[in-house]
């Protein structure tokens, strides 16, 4: 900025009445220190509102895991090891997976719940299929539909049995077999198990007025972040299946496969950071940003339990497997009381788990029917106690199916 109109105005307030060179310094000091105020206040203020697009809490936990990363000799080594590893083995095939399943669904633009008001005997079957359907989306639907009298108290419990939620697309991505097995039994069940509440329930839980529930807020047009998102997850990808069938890539055009993987881990818990999404995305964004935002949610938990198995294995001296299989006949009830927890994260958890061989298929089988996921939240919002009494009957089925195959197929899937 020009300082003559200053230099005028000092002339002319000037006690002197002449060109007084004293007082036109002092106004130019003046000057300099409130500009120099007004930028470090402005300055500021832009920090403060690039801060404000970050969760706290999740920014901390991000930051941490990349000064892991960082960390000089074996525990950074250890952790950018998982980090790739997560990434290349199971955050790629996750987002390529819901990509193809959210594509599938915009293209063809099927919403399978506005048959539910109209729906009567095929209410609870409709709605076991709609849990099972991998993600939290359907689960929410149908609790939402009996919150507002839609549904009845058994298509609750049948939509609940039978979603998996977002640990679907994990299972899918990374063990597609034993997702044939897992995903088909847990809508068997929680169709007969929703038709044997219907049959023999006959309390009420719901409140007196009718509520509805929107879990996932619209975010909008899709982001260059969610679009940089699949920049590094296309080489990726190929890295991945390359190790599938056993072939060793270590770079991709001349790319360090580290590199990659390193760039998608960081890229993904920037977005996860910055996501103040509660448990899910909104059927109404676009297929990338749902992809970007869930893949990311889901490769968080994946990374924590990659490094914790590794740092109890490295740096503990403690052999996971052995201790798990000491204590293998509780762990079908552990993977039950895990379900119960609200949210995917720690369904997530246990899947992975399973697919690093820790725990046997009866513990995932006793989760997958117990848990329910993300569509919890909205249940004990808006009917908290049809939420408790939904966890107890599919506890049930639970516990029975998780020991049937602990005892009678020990090593299935395994």
């Amino acid at each position: 900025m020009s300082l003559a109109p200053f230099n005028l105005l000092a002339a002319t307030i000037c006690p002197c009445q002449i060109n007084c060179k004293t007082h036109i310094l002092h106004l130019r000091i003046i000057l300099k220190k409130e500009t120099m105020t007004d930028l470090a206040h402005t300055t500021s203020i832009g920090v403060g509102n690039k801060l404000q697009q970050f969760n706290p809490r999740r920014l901390a936990v991000a930051l941490l895991l990349m000064i892991l990363a960082l960390a000089p000799g074996q525990l950074g080594e250890v952790t950018r090891a998982m980090m790739i590893d997560a990434y290349v083995q199971v955050s790629v095939f996750v987002a390529a997976t819901l990509l193809i399943f959210y594509g599938s669904e915009r293209l063809f633009n099927y919403d399978i719940g506005t048959s539910l008001s109209r729906a009567k005997h095929w209410q609870v079957p409709i709605a076991a299929l709609m849990g099972a359907t991998p993600g939290c989306g359907g689960a929410v639907v149908v609790v939402s539909a009996y919150a507002s009298g839609h549904v009845s108290f058994g298509a609750v419990v049948a939509t609940l049995t039978a979603t998996m939620g977002d640990a679907a697309f994990l299972l899918i991505a990374t063990r597609p077999d034993a997702a044939a097995v897992v995903l088909p039994l847990s809508l068997a069940v929680g169709v007969t198990w929703g038709w044997i509440v219907d049959r023999f329930n006959t309390s009420e839980y719901r409140t007196g007025t009718q509520q509805s529930y929107n879990t996932a807020p619209v975010i909008g047009k899709t982001r260059l972040r969610d679009v940089a998102y699949l920049i590094p997850a296309a080489p990726a990808l190929i890295v991945g299946v390359a190790q599938l069938v056993q072939t060793d890539l270590h770079n991709i055009m001349g790319i360090p496969v580290g590199v990659i993987g390193l760039a998608g881990t960081a890229l993904g818990l920037a977005i996860w950071a910055m996501s103040h999404l509660v448990a899910m995305t909104s059927s109404q964004d676009t297929p990338v940003t749902r992809m970007a935002e869930e893949t990311s949610f889901i490769s968080v938990w994946v990374i924590g339990a990659y490094l914790a198995y590794e740092y109890v294995d490295v740096f503990a001296g403690l052999d996971l497997a052995t201790l798990f299989n000491s204590v293998a006949p509780l762990l079908p009830l552990v993977g039950v009381l895990i379900g119960f927890i609200p949210g995917c994260g720690p369904q997530v958890l246990v899947t992975t788990l399973y697919i690093n061989g820790l725990i046997p298929f009866s513990a995932l089988v006793g989760n997958a029917i117990a848990n329910d996921g993300d569509a919890l939240f909205p249940a004990i919002a808006l009917s908290p106690r049809a939420a408790v009494m939904a966890t107890i009957w599919s506890a049930v089925p639970a516990v029975i199916l998780a020991y049937a195959f602990y005892l009678l197929a020990p090593g299935f899937m395994s």
